[in-house]
């Protein structure tokens, strides 16, 4: 796990920081600005509108008496590819569009469901369910009064 995060916030940073080096290099700084700024840009108006769309499917699941399963799954995954885009990177950029355009957001899903029903089986992620006991059995009896004392 430790590894993992080392990747996430060491090693994948430093990986854009070179990418984003070498092409100021190519194309100058100010093109590599420009299209920082327009990927976020673009990004945070994708984002909106995917997420509207998905606000839009979760009303519908929910008004018919279904749940809204995917609409929920499309809003974390779009959660996600808008904070990358808003991330500055080449890397970040190009796995937050994915995550924004519905063909590629499918198959991601469709990956990371078989990832974890696969760690389910194998026990590496256990998953526990919690019933709430009814209101009546958390109330306290007291017959003392709350006054005196």
């Amino acid at each position: 796990m430790l590894a993992r995060l080392a990747i996430l916030f060491v090693v994948v940073p430093l990986l854009e920081l070179v990418l984003l080096i070498q092409l100021g290099q190519v194309v100058g700084l100010w093109p590599t600005i420009g299209l920082v700024v327009l990927t976020g840009v673009a990004g945070a108006a994708l984002a909106r509108a995917q997420g509207l769309r998905t606000l839009w499917a979760f009303q519908e699941s929910t008004a018919q008496g279904r749940l809204p399963t995917h609409a929920i799954q499309d809003g974390l995954a779009i959660l996600v590819g808008g904070a990358l885009l808003l991330t500055p990177g080449l890397l970040t950029d190009v796995l937050g569009f994915a995550l924004l355009l519905p063909p590629t957001r499918r198959w991601i899903q469709a990956r990371v469901r078989k990832a974890v029903a696969r760690r389910l089986e194998d026990g590496r992620i256990e998953m526990a369910v919690v019933v709430p006991r009814p209101f009546a059995e958390d109330v306290v009896q007291s017959t003392e009064d709350p006054r005196s004392g």
